[in-house]
This record gives C-alpha cells, structure tokens and sequence, in this order.
C-alpha cells in the first residue's frame, strides 16, 4: 500500500482533491504505479463496503393495553382479520351519491394530485441520492482554434507558431468509493424520506375522502332539517290561520295572532338560514371533487337514510401498523438515523479514483494512436481543522433523530386519542340519540294536546306556541345528533387508518422511479 500513501501524500500537494492533473504524475509517479495503486483502491473499496457507521435503529416500542377503553356499536375485530374495506371504506354508508363523488375525489382533486407530486419529486430525490454508488461516465469533445499574441510570455522564438488547432475528444469516468458508507446511508435517507412521503399522500388521501364524507353526510342533515321545518311552516300557517279565524270572530284575541305569526315567521327565517348552509356545503363538496362550485348541485333527500356502519376497531397494537400518519413519522425517524452515518463520515478520509481518456490533435486525425491520451488517479481528502464543523453537524443529527423519535411518540398518542375520542362519541352519541327520540315524541304529543285543548277553546295560544317551539326543537335535535353519529363514525375510521397498512408502503427499493441504467423516456414523466 506504498502506491496509496505516495498518492495521498501527492494529491495533498494539488490544488483539487478530487481529480489528478499532470503536475502530479510529475512528480515521481509513474502512471504504471498510478493505475497499480487506483487498483488497491478499488480492492480497499470492496473490503470496506460493507463498514456501516449509521447507529442501529430500533423505534421506541410502546407498552400498550390489550384493548381499547371505549366501547359501543364496534365490535372488536380478530386481529388478523381484515379490519375495514382496503380504500373503499365509504361504501360501508350505503350511498350510491357518495360512492361516486369519493372516486371523483380520487381521480381529479387538485390537492391530492398536489400530494402525489410531492411524493413523485421525494422519488426523484432517492434515485438522485442512489446514484451517487454508482461511476461518473461521460464524453467530452472540443474544437478550438488558438493564437497567441507576438507578445506572449515565453514565447519560443521567432519561428514558433502564432496559430494553431486543437480537437480533442475524450472519455471520463470518476468513482468515489463508499468507504464509510456516507452514499449508501445517504440514499437509505432519501429512500425512506420517499417512504414517508409515500404516507403522506395515503395520509392526505384518507383525509380528503373524510372530509369529503363529513360533509355529505352534514348536507344530507340539513335536507332533513329543511323538511321537518317545511313541514312545520305547514302546520304554523294552518295555526295562524286557524288563530285569524278566532280573532275575527271574536273567540281569541289579537295576541294569540300575534304570537302564530311569530312563530311562522321564525320557523321560515331558520328554513332560510338551513338553506344557507346547505349552499355552503355544497360549495365545499364541489371543490373536493374538483367541480365549479357555480355549475355544482346535489340533489336534495327528504330523510336522513344514511347507514350507520359497524366497524371493528381491532387491538390497540394493530394501530402501529394501520395509520398512515405514524408510518410516516416512522419513516422520518429512520431517515434521520441514516442522516447520522453520513455526519459520521464525514470524519473519514474522502478518496475519489479518475479515469481520462481520448485523443488530441490539431488536424481531425483524432484516432491515429499516437494521438492517443490517458490519465489514471486516484486521491484522498481529509480536513485537519474545520472550526468544529464537523462535530456541530454530527450533534445536530443527533438533535434532529432526537426531534422525529419525539415526533413519533406524540403523534402515535395523536393517534390513540383521536381512536378513544371517536369511541367514546359513538357510545355516547347512540345513548343520546335514543334519548333525544323520546324527549321529541313526548314533546309531539304535548303539542298535539295543547293544540286541540286551544281549539276547544280550553286554553290560549301560549301553551300552543311553547309547544310548537319544543316540538321543532327536538326534532331538530334528534337529526342533528344522528347526523353526528354518522360523522362520529367518520372520525373513527380515519382514526383507525381508513384501512390502509404498513403493507401498502412501499420499501426502499420501489421508491426509486427507474434504475441506473433506464433512460427510456416513456418511463419519464414530462410535464
């Protein structure tokens, strides 16, 4: 390994590290050595291939119960069951209409094609850190005509050249050993950065089709809200026709008229406000599907028949592996284990081994053998004295591998959160609901007493009036506690991972969009 030595110790002496010039061979080596030596590199290079200087990564492992503390409607699933429909989880709701805006959704929505991009540019990232394992091959030709100025500094004598040609072509290739497996730990980095990105669009996906569902089943509450206030302006405008009949006969008194008018004009004005918000959904529901909000419309429904779906919740274990979000934070967290190799490397000689070849004349016989040029070297880098550079990028890898192992652990509590809130909203909402069922029959059976004693002339129009107002109250209620119900289990499916599994994520290898030898171009996206 003397060849090695003399040649590190030569390159020292260059003004680059990373390519020979002539001046180096000049100075005692000769290029049978040189190409003896740049051969030991590459022998060293295959021994040391394999040195890993990244720490061993083991993510945190939780201490998790056997179950989830809510209960309800959800029956716990066997764990090595299917726990919901893979990417089809609406379906679940028996809604022809919601069925096909979800997979409108999937095929035109803006942002997620947006988050597609994104996960196409981190692939694009992994192959161009992939590369670095590979050799720098290129060609390089030249065609120049040259004069030099009679003036020129050494200018060799009066019958020297003013004027001359020069046409070069050559071949280069360049190789930088991956000693310390800085380039490996490197593409391991991107590549698993492309895997939490690969989460990340799935992640924006389920988001979207929640948001998506939340606010067809919100619009589908407030057409059955418009029905039961359009059948209650029925009954009020009867009541206030009725109370004028009264009045002007005498039998009741202006008060009461006032009172039936009152309460049809305030049932219209929240039919008018219901209508609003209807529009504003229909406004959002449109841009989730990528349509004009302007051209937009939903058909209205008379009744609430959304179906409320079981779902089983599976163990709390499972969760790890069936949230998109936690795989990415994951995948982050293992990117940053890689990124502290590469800081570790850095501490490392840095050899680079070149190759040059071609021909040079000043006519275009280009191939004629004598005309032939080569060169072989190889070279080493190491900095002495960088002010601490080194070490601060070392400890701020550490610091950042820190930070996403943090992330991790609260985003995986996120997560058990979210699960035990939509849990806890389904019980308690599908008590409620009942409940809200039998306060609203009592109050319709209050109302139709009240009324019949006022038309009897056995009480005046207050007890109607505040039986009225109960009445739509709670039924009001009753379809805007359902509706919540359904969209409880929204909440929870999206916190469940809306059937999406660590299997979906790609590994490491198939984040790389093309291999290093694939230059066809229909395996390139053009914009």
């Amino acid at each position: 390994m003397k060849e090695l030595g003399l040649i590190v110790e030569t390159v020292a002496k260059c003004t680059t590290c990373f390519e020979f010039k002539s001046s180096c061979i000049d100075l005692g080596i000769s290029l049978t050595r040189s190409a003896r030596a740049a051969i030991a590199l590459g022998l060293c290079a295959s021994l040391l291939s394999g040195c890993q200087l990244a720490p061993p990564y083991h993510p945190p492992r939780f201490l998790l119960p056997d179950s989830y503390q809510g209960s309800g409607p959800f029956r716990q699933a066997n764990p090595d069951a299917v726990q919901l429909p893979q990417g089809d989880w609406w379906t679940l709701f028996g809604d022809p209409l919601l069925n096909d805006y979800e997979e409108q959704l999937r095929r035109v929505n803006p942002t997620l094609h947006a988050a597609a991009e994104t996960y196409t540019q981190a692939r694009d990232l992994a192959a161009e850190a992939q590369s670095g394992l590979y050799p720098q091959i290129g060609v390089t030709t030249g065609l120049s005509e040259n004069k030099q100025s009679l003036h020129s500094l050494y200018r060799h004598g009066p019958g020297g050249l003013n004027e001359d040609a020069s046409n070069v072509v050559a071949a280069t290739a360049s190789w930088e050993p991956d000693f310390w497996g800085a380039t490996r730990n490197r593409a391991h980095e991107s590549k698993r950065l492309a895997q939490a990105s690969a989460a990340d669009l799935a992640f924006a996906q389920l988001s979207l089709e929640a948001q998506l569902a939340s606010n067809y089943i919100a619009l589908r509450g407030l057409d059955a809200e418009r029905e039961l206030l359009r059948q209650s302006i029925v009954t009020y405008q009867r009541a206030v026709d009725v109370t004028r009949l009264r009045t002007e006969g005498a039998i009741a008194s202006g008060l009461d008229l006032a009172r039936a008018l009152s309460q049809l004009r305030s049932a219209q004005a929240q039919e008018t406000d219901t209508r609003l918000q209807r529009d504003l959904l229909q406004h959002a529901i449109a841009v989730l599907v990528g349509a004009n909000p302007s051209s937009f419309s939903i058909p209205s429904m008379t009744e609430l028949k959304v179906l409320i779906p079981q779902i089983p919740v599976g163990i709390p274990s499972q969760l790890l592996e069936r949230r998109p979000d936690i795989s990415s934070a994951e995948r982050q967290m293992a990117a940053a284990n890689a990124a502290i190799g590469v800081s570790r490397a850095a501490f490392y000689p840095n050899v680079t081994i070149g190759l040059m070849g071609g021909f040079q004349d000043s006519g275009f016989n280009l191939l004629s053998l004598p005309n032939d040029l080569w060169t072989l070297g190889a070279g080493a880098a190491l900095p002495l004295f960088e002010g601490g550079l080194r070490r601060a990028q070392l400890q701020a890898s550490w610091s950042h591998y820190a930070q996403t192992r943090d992330n991790y652990r609260a985003t995986v509590l996120a997560a058990f959160q979210e699960v035990e809130d939509g849990l806890s909203q389904t019980q308690r909402l599908t008590a409620e609901t009942v409940q809200q069922r039998e306060a609203s029959d009592q109050a319709d059976l209050a109302l139709s007493i009240s009324t019949k004693l006022y038309q009897e002339g056995l009480d005046n129009f207050l007890s109607v009036s505040v039986a009225q107002v109960q009445a739509l109250t709670t039924r009001t209620v009753e379809i805007q506690i359902r509706t919540r119900q359904i969209q409880a289990s929204i909440v929870l499916i999206l916190a469940l991972g809306g059937g999406w599994s660590a299997h979906d994520l790609p590994s490491e290898e198939q984040t790389l969009p093309f291999g290093p030898l694939d230059y066809h171009l229909s395996n390139t996206k053009v914009p």
